[in-house]
């Protein structure tokens, strides 16, 4: 999966903030570091079945 994240990032979404917001090189483009998931077990732990 972040193979295919990093993919994505690098092909369509930096060429786009690129050009959205006229920055001149690739390194002046916002990098992702860390995609974070989160996920409530509220009732799953209460209720085993």
């Amino acid at each position: 999966m972040r193979a295919r994240l990093k993919f994505v990032d690098q092909q369509e979404i930096v060429p786009k903030l690129k050009e959205k917001f006229g920055y001149r090189n690739i390194m002046q483009v916002p990098q992702l570091e860390k995609v974070v998931i989160n996920m409530g077990l509220g009732e799953a732990v209460q209720n085993p079945k």
